[in-house]
Order: C-alpha cells, then structure tokens, then sequence
C-alpha cells in the first residue's frame, strides 16, 4: 500500500485553511504547529502541535521525529525561513538555498542584495538600536519608510515625513521586530497603484507571473495596511514585462527552484520599476485563492504538491476572466462588530463571495495592521473604470457597523 505523504505546515491562520483542504484533496495528512492552540486552522488539521515557528531547532525535532515528507510556511512570514532551515537539514523538497531563503526574508539584507546585483531599490539602511537609526540617516531623502527587518502584515511600518515623526516611528518599528532589527529607506512614490501579488517557478524558472493593484484606506488607523486589491494591475505591458524579467534574473541568482512567491513592486514616479519584496510563500489576504477565481490557475494546489516532492501541474501564464476585486473588510474604530450592510443592487450586480470571520457582539479593532481584517469581499466588474469608482466610493455601499 502506498505511503500516505505528511506535510507539516507552519502557523495556524485561517489563511491556511484553504491550503489544508487543498492537501486532503491530494491524500496528503497535514500537521499543523505554532505556539498559539486556539489558532483557527488547527481545527482543520490531521494532528497539531504546539512548537513556535520561529525555534528553527525546536520544529527540526518535531518534523524528524514525525517524519514528514515537506514543510511549508503559507501567508505566515515568520515560519518561512524555518521552513527552509528544515528542508535543508532533512533534505525534502526545497523553495532554493537556506541562505537564499534568508536573504528573500530578510528586508535589510534583501535591499543589500538588490543593490550589489543591479536592480532599482530605494537607498536603505539597516539599524540595531534607536540611537543607532537617529544618527545614521545622512544622506537620506525624505520621506522615509521605516519597518522592522521581520514583521509581516503591515506591522511596525510607518512611513514619516519630518524629524519631529521618526524617534516614535522608530520604537514603533522595534517593537514589532523579533530580531530587534529595523530597516529605514527611501519612500518610493508610485506611478499608479503597487503590487502585492502571487506568482510560481518551476525549477527555477517563473511560469505564472501575476500583478494586482494594491489599494489603501487613507483614513485607516494603519493607511499603509493594504484594504483592497485588483486585477489586472494598473502598470503598463512594458512595465509587467520588465519586472517579468527582473523577477526571473532574481531567482536566477538566488538559485529559487520550484515555489509559490508573494511578490510586491511598484513602478515610481520616476519611471522606474522596482522590487520591494519577495518572499517564497504564499500571500495573505486570500491573493492565491484570487488568482484561482481570476485566472483559472490553482497556485495553492501545486505549492502543496511542491512541498512533498510530487509534480506541479497545469502552471502556465493565462489572462484574467474579468476584472476582479477584493474588499478586505475592516473598522474604523475599535468596538463590538453589529453587522455588515451590502447595498442590495451592488451586491447583486457585483458581489460573487462574502467571507465574514465575525459575529454580532464580536469585540473588533480599528484596522491597524493585517490581523485586524474581520472578512474579505470578493467582487467582479466588466471594466477597469467600475472598479476604481466602487472601491474609491465604497463607503456609498458598504457599511460596517460597530457599537
């Protein structure tokens, strides 16, 4: 009989759910392990354990003594290099290189890399202490983006603008980094809208390459927390081409073999196309499942099949079906969730998903990073002009209530 393959996945957020189905479609057992038991998807998995994604050493124990077939790190940025730390030790299936993972993750040493090989990248510093990065800005041009070198979901990242900001925008920055690591760079004004989106290698080289357009509430506790995306992106042909190919001549020479990727860019006011992040895993925010309904393309079902070493298929670059949206609901304030309210003739004409993660009475936060999300719409219009007018209005329809 043949042996039924274990995949162990790191975290435990609901954005894993729809990876542990895709992995039971497959046959495969899924464990699942993070330090946080009552973590959502941990009630889909076949076992879970708890073991902090971050103790490299700790989840190299628990992979060996289950003996698993792949380990993957899904929309959780912590477990990704863990991941890879695993893989490389127990010789399983690989994104690429441990260092070259390292260097995807880690954003101080990611724009140290861009800048040696060529690439546009915002000038950028990395610093350890806050007197460190109050002293080390000479040269720099305002604004400035300051982030810590670690954190993922917008956490820690505020972007500032005078001196008077930054001390505070710098302990801020500290204090969601694990490293105790920052990095401050050169703020990068968009041509139109950025990027954060999913694509997939095959031995190295890039077969599905996808480009949204990343939108922002400006009136958000957290303005630089993306609130909505769409597809297709608002950059040019030229534009997608030329990071198509800055895309592939990273991985190249990083020696990436076959993975899913979350990948932002942006194109600056200067024309220029730039590579902000990279990261072999999937995104947040339901990016991949968008794609699936989109394009057709099932970005999730291949990186489960990657991860334990059975081939990928049916990756190949195909056109949108329409123009797709997706809302990332959210409050304003801080309160208790009373309802959703959809204007009944936008939600028949336009709406195709909700996904509401709370209940009435439920306590919710004003949306000051990524966990602070309570659902996602998902939207399809027939024209590129229906979206920007209905997201940049949709207080017009869409109404969240809070008491």
């Amino acid at each position: 009989m043949k042996k039924q393959k274990r995949l162990l996945l790191l975290g435990g957020l609901r954005y894993l759910i729809p990876v542990i189905e895709a992995a039971h479609k497959e046959g495969y057992y899924v464990i699942t392990c993070d330090y946080l038991p009552n973590n959502i998807a941990h009630k889909f998995s076949d076992e879970y354990h708890n073991v902090s994604i971050i103790d490299k050493d700790a989840v190299l124990k628990l992979a060996q003594e289950l003996q698993i077939d792949g380990v993957m790190s899904f929309a959780v940025d912590p477990g990704v290099v863990t991941a890879a730390y695993v893989q490389e030790k127990m010789g399983l299936p690989a994104f690429g290189p441990y260092e070259s993972v390292c260097i995807l993750q880690n954003k101080d040493r990611f724009r140290a890399f861009l800048t040696e090989h060529g690439f546009n990248t915002p000038k950028a510093k990395g610093f350890s202490s806050v007197e460190e990065a109050l002293n080390g800005l000479e040269g720099f041009e305002w604004p400035l983006i300051i982030k810590p070198t670690d954190s993922a979901g917008s956490k820690g990242v505020t972007k500032v603008d005078n001196i008077e900001q930054l001390k505070k925008a710098i302990e801020h920055a500290f204090e969601h980094s694990f490293s105790n690591r920052i990095i401050i760079e050169e703020f990068i004004e968009q041509e139109g809208c950025s990027s954060d989106s999913d694509s997939f290698s095959v031995d190295g080289e890039l077969k599905f390459i996808s480009f949204s357009a990343q939108r922002f509430d400006v009136q958000a506790a957290n303005p630089y927390t993306p609130s909505a995306f769409s597809w297709p992106s608002t950059m040019s042909k030229k534009q997608e081409i030329e990071l198509t190919s800055e895309l592939q001549r990273l991985l190249t020479l990083l020696g990436m073999k076959t993975s899913i990727y979350n990948v932002e860019t942006r194109v600056g006011k200067n024309g220029k196309p730039y590579i902000m992040e990279v990261s072999p895993r999937g995104g947040g925010n339901r990016l991949s499942e968008m794609l699936r309904l989109s394009t057709g393309i099932d970005l999730i079902a291949n990186a489960v099949r990657a991860a334990v070493g059975d081939k990928v298929i049916d990756i190949e670059q195909k056109p949108y079906n329409g123009h797709w949206a997706e809302i990332i609901l959210h409050a304003d304030k801080d309160g208790y969730f009373e309802k959703l309210d959809i204007d009944q003739e936008f939600y028949n004409r336009y709406v195709k998903q909700v996904d509401l993660w709370v209940k009435k009475n439920d306590k919710i936060s004003a949306f000051r990073g990524a966990n602070d999300a309570i659902g996602t719409l998902v939207l399809r219009f027939e024209n590129e002009s229906d979206i920007d007018k209905n997201i940049y209005n949709q207080k017009k329809w869409l109404k969240i209530i809070t008491k």
